[in-house]
């Protein structure tokens, strides 16, 4: 059993991800790095431990079945093998799926493609890693969602800094990320977990052509924070580093 607390990242080979395990390990927490590409996942777990940190690599598609031999099933193996329990999960994979996304034209297997990664992905790996996450004294849970998933922002004609362009495919996956997020917290209400959404702000990653304002590091913030969240702190709530975002 590790002495350090514990977290996994998924998608943490770059980008946001990347800065989450960083900012972790830095605060001296051992850092899974969930990823699917095996060079990329250990280029970054070489450069995290180059940094310091004590950083381990999870081979994991959130897209595969339990058979797979990255599966979330088999991530979660790895780590109990590895480190015996998860204090902290960050749900950071996602996908865009691309364009178009206007609703008229959307190829109706894009959004297909994107829920599968963003919402069913989150839904595997999470219930893989609810065990684990039990045997720690403060579980959280933390699922990086975004703005452009708030129902209040895009029915606003006062957000538009907050909805992007019209997207059928990403933008309701982050609203369906949200509704399983309070799920989860409905469910696990009364026990020591703690679940919420966060949104990173625009940051300039590849997941967006890199057209973003914000910093990986900064889009990671939010994410450290609810990763590290005292006992009795929020649950079933969505934040960004202004406050509370509404749903």
């Amino acid at each position: 059993m590790s002495e350090k607390p514990v977290a996994l990242v998924t998608g943490a080979n770059k980008g946001i991800g990347y800065e989450i395990a960083a900012g972790l390990g830095a605060l001296g927490w051992a850092v899974g790095v969930g990823a699917r590409d095996d060079v990329r996942r250990e280029e970054a777990v070489a450069k995290l431990r180059a940094a310091g940190v004590d950083a381990f690599g999870v081979p994991l598609d959130v897209t595969a079945d339990d058979a797979a031999p990255n599966s979330a099933k088999a991530a979660a193996e790895l780590v109990e093998r590895e480190r015996g329990r998860l204090d902290s999960l960050v749900n950071n994979a996602g996908i865009t799926g691309g364009s178009p996304q206007e609703p008229t034209l959307i190829d109706p297997d894009t959004i297909r493609t994107v829920v599968e990664t963003n919402v069913i992905g989150v839904l595997r790996v999470t219930n893989a890693f609810l065990p684990l996450l039990r045997r720690s004294a403060s579980p959280r849970i933390v699922n990086v969602s975004s703005s452009v998933g708030s129902l209040t922002y895009q029915s606003s004609t006062q957000a538009d800094n907050k909805v992007g362009p019209i997207a059928a495919a990403y933008s309701p996956s982050k609203s369906f990320l949200n509704a399983i997020t309070l799920q989860y917290a409905r469910e696990l209400a009364g026990t020591n977990v703690l679940i919420n959404s966060c949104c990173p702000g625009h940051v300039a990653t590849d997941l967006n052509g890199f057209r973003g304002h914000r910093t990986p590091e900064q889009g990671a913030a939010a994410a450290i924070r609810l990763a590290t969240l005292a006992d009795g702190g929020p649950t079933g709530r969505f934040f960004d580093d202004e406050g509370e975002v509404p749903w």
